[in-house]
């Protein structure tokens, strides 16, 4: 029997490629024993120490989404958390509707009151801690998302990405997975990588 696994994503909602990236890790638990553990990061915090701003006029903004995220996390739970992460992905990167986190929360049936937190500070120190988490696992020099999991021995690994486009669908998704894992036997294996040439797609690859 393959082994059962379970996979700790962590995501900024603002990113596109990590919202392709999190509906190919969807696909994946369909085809593969892969139980998914949805945890946050920010750019935010991965850029804060930057000379350059990467995000311009979103760095703003940006607190906001995840300080929700991190909220409905510690009130209602993983599968909340999960909810509200495919509420605001399909708000922002499908229907371009990126003020409005009070509607977010209403799709995923949580409550709108929720949204008062973006303005807050108070959810930044878990924001920070789980981001930190991530970046203890791949390292310093990566983005947003990060994959985890049980690698050889049992010890946890983590990777950044990857990042794909559009999104792989049913035994696509899987084959794509299982060389994933495939390089995570290699104890010495960093970082595989190209240039990206467009911009990112959101439907599904088929």
């Amino acid at each position: 029997m393959t082994e059962q696994r379970t996979v700790d994503f962590w995501f900024d909602p603002v990113c596109p490629y990590t919202w392709i990236t999190s509906r190919w890790m969807l696909e994946v638990t369909k085809v593969r024993p892969v139980t998914v553990h949805w945890q946050v990061m920010s750019l935010s915090v991965l850029n804060e120490h930057r000379d350059d701003n990467p995000e311009g006029e979103w760095e703003d903004y940006m607190w906001a989404p995840v300080r929700v995220c991190a909220a409905v996390e510690e009130r209602f739970g993983q599968r909340a958390l999960g909810d509200l992460f495919t509420a605001m992905g399909t708000r922002f990167h499908l229907q371009g509707d990126w003020g409005n986190l009070t509607a977010a929360l209403a799709d995923a049936g949580l409550p709108e009151e929720t949204a008062e937190v973006a303005e807050s500070t108070a959810y930044d120190e878990a924001i920070r801690s789980s981001h930190a988490r991530a970046v203890a696992l791949a390292g310093g020099d990566i983005g947003t998302p990060v994959v985890s999991f049980a690698g050889l021995g049992g010890e946890r690994v983590g990777f950044f990405g990857p990042v794909v486009s559009p999104t792989p669908t049913g035994e696509t998704a899987g084959q794509l997975w299982d060389g994933i894992l495939l390089m995570a036997t290699v104890p010495g294996f960093y970082e595989v990588k190209r240039t990206r040439t467009g911009e990112p797609r959101f439907d599904m690859a088929g």
